[in-house]
């Protein structure tokens, strides 16, 4: 998703600078992470499809292969639905695999892409070098990662670190969820607001429903098969005699959502796409499993889950390539578990334990996927991740005596253990199952 918005965004700027026009070649460099698993996570698919002018929120799933089946075989792209060029890409689309980062870039993350655009005679019009840095978000070289609406936005309840948002949720008698959500009406109305979680939480239900209903082998080259289809016709089968069957359901929703992931299907950043599973996951499991689940305890879960999220983006990472899968499963297991006691009506301390336990037995999680692809053990990894949150809110909720570890420290203990992580370990299919496990 963050290669296919950078790649959407070079596009517009040529177009801005009033240059697309001119543009005869389009040259694309990816380094470090985005080299090396970048065919296995789509890198180069999701490259033509920006140029293109397409976006990852409202592209039809179904019309992927064919515009990629006609770029490749015409060997002609469409810049921006605008510029017809050639784009061959054994020679435009390059693959550093020796180096981390675009020579020159002031911007320091493992994840950088950069495109050049040159004209009939071979000048140079335009470069522009970005980095993904994690569920779906890109910069500029040099540019600050949050986006300029958020940063000029004068929120009611600014926090910076959990013990901040605890206090001032405590000041003013909210719950973190009410904190949340009065923050995010400084941006938009309230039933935008409403309107813009419900719809999340409908892309994720249909991205469930289609993972449970779809059979067959992923993409890629590891002959992996579907499962989800098959472990929910037999969990019908055996019906609810089973006191552990939600558990079981909770498995197959989070297997459902990353397998539809690994087949390039429509998931949603949660916090990124190779975690898309946990939290769609937990909610259905919240749904189907909770009596008296209703739609407003789903927006309490994900406002709650929103606010976890932004501690862990503000003082650490959400990016397997900068500090392993800690950072993307173990976000998403904490996010989930801090959301689900929020759903369940538990206290702020309770939220705030929850999340701590589920960050907390994700510590050093690394990033090995296998062939680069995310399917072994990424796909397992987010059913783990799932069960791992439902039982960190239940310790969290059953019991009275407070905790030594706040969050706050186990988040940054997460961060510093991802940077003595080594790189090999963090997104780049180097080491670990990646290089233990014979790829046929």
């Amino acid at each position: 998703m963050g290669p296919m918005r950078a790649a959407r965004r070079f596009a517009l700027e040529l177009e801005a600078a009033g240059v697309l026009g001119r543009v005869a070649e389009v040259r694309v460099e990816l380094y470090g992470s985005l080299a090396l698993t970048g065919r296995g996570h789509g890198t180069d698919r999701a490259v033509l499809l920006g140029l293109s002018g397409e976006e990852a929120a409202t592209i039809d799933p179904a019309t992927i292969e064919p515009k990629l089946v006609e770029i490749r075989s015409s060997g002609q792209l469409l810049l921006l639905r605008t510029r017809s060029i050639p784009f061959l890409e054994a020679k435009d689309l390059i693959f550093h695999r020796d180096q981390m980062i675009p020579p020159g870039a002031v911007t320091q993350h493992p994840n950088g892409v950069r495109f050049t655009a040159l004209d009939a005679t071979g000048n140079v019009l335009m470069t522009g070098t970005y980095f993904s840095i994690g569920g779906g978000f890109i910069v500029a070289d040099g540019e600050e990662a949050l986006p300029k609406t958020t940063a000029d936005a004068i929120l009611p309840y600014p926090f910076a670190s959990a013990a901040e948002l605890l206090a001032m949720a405590a000041e003013h008698g909210l719950a973190i969820w009410e904190l949340m959500l009065a923050n995010e009406c400084a941006l938009r109305s309230r039933e935008e607001v409403r309107y813009g979680v419900l719809h999340i939480w409908s892309v994720m239900q249909a991205c469930i429903e289609r993972g449970v209903v779809t059979e067959g082998i992923l993409p890629g080259g590891l002959s992996v098969r579907r499962r989800a289809m098959r472990l929910a016709e037999r969990l019908r089968q055996k019906g609810s005699v089973d006191p552990l069957a939600p558990l079981d359901w909770l498995t197959v929703f989070a297997m459902a959502v990353n397998e539809e992931n690994a087949a390039g299907g429509r998931v949603v950043t949660a916090p990124t796409n190779g975690a898309a599973g946990v939290i769609p996951a937990v909610g259905r499991y919240y749904r189907d499993f909770i009596p008296g689940a209703d739609e407003d305890g789903i927006l309490r879960y994900f406002l709650t889950s929103a606010a976890i999220g932004v501690l862990y983006k503000e003082n650490a990472s959400i990016s397997g390539a900068e500090v392993g899968c800690q950072g993307e499963v173990g976000v998403a297991c904490s996010m989930a578990a801090g959301g689900l006691a929020a759903a369940l009506g538990g206290t702020n301390d309770e939220v705030e334990h929850a999340a701590e336990i589920g960050m907390e037995h994700n510590l050093g999680m690394t990033c090995d996927p296998i062939g680069g692809l995310v399917q072994i053990p990424c796909i397992e990894r987010n059913a783990m991740g799932a069960v791992k949150a439902v039982q960190a809110c239940r310790i969290a909720m059953n019991e009275t005596e407070g905790h030594k570890v706040s969050l706050d420290q186990v988040i940054r203990t997460m961060y510093l253990t991802g940077l003595d992580m080594q790189s090999r370990y963090k997104e780049t299919s180097l080491a670990g199952l990646a290089l233990n496990v014979i790829e046929c």
